[in-house]
């Protein structure tokens, strides 16, 4: 288990430019607009004819995942190659970490050959925290999910598909659903929501899969969907944690489905323009019916488009912000 440390001081710059993207926690409204306004200007990329823009050219992007996803290190990898960088994929069960070298042999090795940027994924919270504080300081790092602490850019390409439609956060009733415990993006999504001004922030999940005092995050908490979805503008489902979970805090996955579930049924709680977003993969019949993630009002595939867009825009600004710093060195962000 890795410390976090203070993120604005790690995150920023001396001018308050983002140099890594480790958490939602802490940052500006104006810093989360600038992700959300770069990243609109990439989103219709991918239908044009030559899909890259040069601003990554001649960079060395490592993806270092110590924990598996396809989905999330294959929109890191398209990314990355969409702002013309050049891309390795870092399998750690077969690297020499397995051999016995530390994590900070390899990150230094991988800092040697002139990389310039990490994507890291771990099991543990705080893990990117410690590398781009503690060990490359100098590379920029992006989080791409520690633990159950933070996953930054989940939360940004949901507040972008949030914002392209429905516009203004501020009067948006927002309810997240689902396995609250032991959910690294919820965290990102509530801190993110907050800042960007979200009228409400609700949580609705079996007492079993809240966190202890997670009201002082600034949020409502309903144990039950239809007090909970009451007047709701957008739903954000999450995936059942089961490889982090024991048995005892979870009866069946269907009971989870009868009462939390999100059914056409459910759905008729909320306001009717509410939308329904989820991070995938998907657990159909235990946490959302085929129904409505199918459906017109499900935004799933646009988060999938919207994901390599703020990723996009993520790598780019913390790239510059990184070349800012080796300019002007002398002063920390405090």
């Amino acid at each position: 288990m890795f410390e976090p440390q203070d993120p604005n001081r790690i995150q920023l710059n001396s001018k308050g430019q983002l140099r890594h993207f480790l958490t939602t926690e802490g940052l500006s409204r104006e810093l989360l607009t600038e992700i959300l306004d770069t990243a609109d200007s990439f989103i219709d990329m991918g239908a044009k004819q030559i899909k890259k823009v040069p601003l990554l050219r001649g960079r060395t992007v490592v993806n270092l995942f110590f924990e598996a996803s396809t989905r999330t290190l294959s929109t890191f990898e398209l990314a990355a190659k969409r702002l013309s960088a050049d891309v390795l994929n870092l399998n750690i069960s077969t690297s020499s970490t397995s051999k016995g070298e530390t994590l900070k042999d390899t990150l230094m090795t991988l800092e040697a050959m002139h990389s310039d940027m990490f994507v890291v994924r771990h099991a543990d919270s705080g893990a990117a925290h410690f590398i781009a504080s503690r060990v490359t300081p100098d590379v920029a790092v992006i989080n791409a999910g520690d633990g159950r602490h933070a996953h930054p850019t989940q939360a940004m390409l949901d507040m972008l598909t949030i914002r392209r439609h429905k516009g203004a956060f501020e009067p948006l009733k927002v309810a997240i659903v689902g396995d609250i415990l032991h959910s690294r993006v919820a965290r990102s999504q509530i801190h993110a929501l907050r800042i960007l001004g979200a009228s409400e922030i609700r949580v609705i999940a079996p007492k079993t899969l809240l966190p202890r005092h997670i009201e002082a995050m600034g949020v409502k908490v309903f144990t039950d969907m239809k007090s909970g979805l009451d007047e709701v503008d957008v739903i954000m489902m999450l995936r059942l944690q089961k490889e982090r979970m024991n048995s005892a805090l979870l009866p069946s996955e269907s009971e989870f489905y009868r009462l939390y579930g999100m059914t056409t049924e459910k759905l008729a709680y909320a306001r009717p323009d509410a939308v329904v977003m989820h991070p995938g993969p998907i657990n159909r019949g235990v946490e959302i019916e085929s129904a409505i993630a199918d459906g017109p009002r499900s935004l799933i595939l646009d988060q999938v488009t919207n994901g390599i867009a703020v990723r996009m825009a993520v790598m780019s600004m913390a790239m510059s912000g990184q070349m800012v710093e080796r300019q002007h060195p002398q002063v920390q962000a405090q």
